[in-house]
């Protein structure tokens, strides 16, 4: 990736290398792997920056929702799941109700 398209995608805050004493960006695994998503995001679904920061947070968001699901009984799925999309759908701006 071209440096100034690193940048870029700092600036927005879709990711956030370490860095060294003298300011360089030291990119980690996770970093690389966002940066692949990303770069398929842009060059093969044709998304702008707009687009991708709104697919990592439903990813992200996602993610966390698989992560809680193990931790919710069966009473109370039916609530955390409605509250879980009614997230997902604030995220996309849409309301459904």
């Amino acid at each position: 990736m071209h440096p100034q398209t690193l940048r870029k995608y700092e600036r927005a805050g879709l990711v956030t290398p370490s860095r060294t004493g003298g300011m360089l960006r030291l990119y980690s695994e996770e970093d690389i792997a966002r940066l692949r998503l990303i770069k398929h995001l842009v060059g093969d679904l044709g998304l702008n920056v707009a687009g991708v920061q709104l697919v990592l947070q439903v990813f992200n968001n996602l993610l966390e929702t698989r992560d809680e699901l193990g931790a919710v009984g069966d009473d109370d799925l039916r609530r955390f799941t409605v509250q879980t999309l009614d997230r997902m759908f604030e995220l996309l701006h849409a309301h459904t109700r």
